[in-house]
């Protein structure tokens, strides 16, 4: 069966941290003012991104460079995210119909004793370096030669829900890096139940004298802790493909396959790949470079570069997909590069909806949750109201 006569599919794209402006409680979080798309807009001077602009981007923000269509060609409105916290693992779990009332634990102080040592125990290594919150490519110039000569991991952490784990690719090993990684997922429990423990592999020190994180990591969400619409969807026969870290996300629950990518342009390469794919399944796709790469640093132009390629991809996009299809673009919460802090941002998420051979589209407004999308995946699969945590949009885009 050729990509042409197979049957319509369901389509999520998460552009890691791309956000749409503050929510009604930014504020609490430290960040009024915050517009991820908006500000790297004006702070370069301008976007060139026709594609999605036809697609109504511009409607949903000011973006500098993308004004607002007079008639998109899909449908738009941005999403409120109803849970605590503003991190990965909560934006992609409420996505797909699973709120938090309490954000993960944070740790800007370093870990307690408690943690350390209990990791130092299962893993079986020398102690750790580090346990402090910091940049993760600044750590590895600072800890580098100490962890070689040691074997002690670097253990550091950020604003956000993360215990990171950094430690050379040859003398420490890939494997054993990944081992001590889940044994660390294992340990942190309970009150210290934190979001992701990720595994940070480098190599080095190349002429220069630095050590470079390499492509390799990998990340241990906690597993959710009730079902979510991939459950739902698995459980009904529909499988659930996707595309970079998204099976990392829901510790691989009701997750077919996800396979790693090197960086975005190699996800959207995959993303063309798993929608022209003959058989049945929902594909679901996260382009991690602004968050990763650009977000974090306040790179401000990589941000906006990136936003870019992006869009003189999608014609690409939407070439693989068929009548019927339904493609969805959002993000899973904000990272504005042009602020003085480098973590993520409290901000609402942009949402398009694309119905392939639909032209028009209508303005979606204010989504009262993430959870909106899985809803109205599950309602695109004949599953309406399966989960309950949001409204489906999908009669409004099919019926503009």
């Amino acid at each position: 069966m050729s990509h042409s006569t197979r049957a319509p599919r369901a389509i999520v794209l998460v552009l890691d941290s791309v956000g749409a402006g503050a929510l009604p409680d930014a504020a609490e979080y430290g960040d009024a003012g915050t517009n991820t798309l908006s500000n790297t807009s004006h702070a370069v001077g301008g976007l060139a991104m026709p594609n999605l602009q036809a697609m109504g981007l511009g409607n949903i923000t000011d973006i500098m460079g993308v004004p607002p269509a007079d008639a998109p060609t899909a449908s738009w409105g941005k999403n409120a995210e109803r849970s605590a916290g503003k991190d990965t693992t909560t934006g992609h779990w409420e996505m797909m119909g699973l709120v938090l009332s309490h954000a993960f634990p944070t740790y800007p102080d370093g870990f307690p004793p408690e943690v350390i040592d209990e990791f130092v125990e299962k893993a079986a290594v020398p102690g750790v370096l580090g346990n402090y919150a910091a940049s993760g490519t600044v750590i590895i110039q600072s800890l580098g030669d100490e962890h070689v000569a040691t074997g002690k991991p670097i253990v550091y952490t950020s604003a956000d829900s993360v215990f990171q784990i950094a430690c050379h690719e040859e003398t420490f090993g890939l494997d054993r890096l990944y081992e001590v990684s889940e044994i660390a997922r294992h340990t942190l429990t309970g009150d210290h139940c934190v979001g992701r423990v990720i595994a940070r592999p480098f190599i080095g020190p190349d002429e220069s004298g630095h050590y470079v994180r390499t492509h390799r990591r990998r990340d241990f969400a906690v597993k959710p802790f009730e079902p979510t619409v991939l459950d739902l969807l698995q459980d009904s026969g529909v499988p659930v493909f996707g595309v970079g870290k998204i099976g990392d996300i829901f510790a691989w629950q009701a997750v077919t396959s996800s396979p790693h990518v090197t960086d975005n342009m190699d996800g959207f390469t995959r993303l063309v790949e798993e929608v022209r794919r003959p058989e049945q399944g929902f594909v679901f796709a996260n382009l991690v470079d602004f968050d990763m790469l650009w977000g974090h640093r306040n790179d401000v132009e990589a941000y906006a570069r990136g936003l870019e390629a992006v869009d003189a991809r999608m014609p690409e996009l939407l070439d693989a997909m068929v009548d019927g299809d339904m493609l969805i673009i959002t993000a899973d919460h904000g990272c504005d590069p042009t602020t003085p802090s480098t973590d993520h941002s409290r901000e609402h998420t942009p949402l398009i909806v694309k119905i392939k051979g639909i032209d028009t589209g209508v303005d979606l407004g204010v989504r009262e949750t993430l959870g909106d999308i899985g809803e109205s995946v599950l309602d695109f699969y004949g599953l309406p109201n399966r989960c309950g945590r949001g409204t489906s949009f999908l009669s409004e885009v099919t019926h503009p």
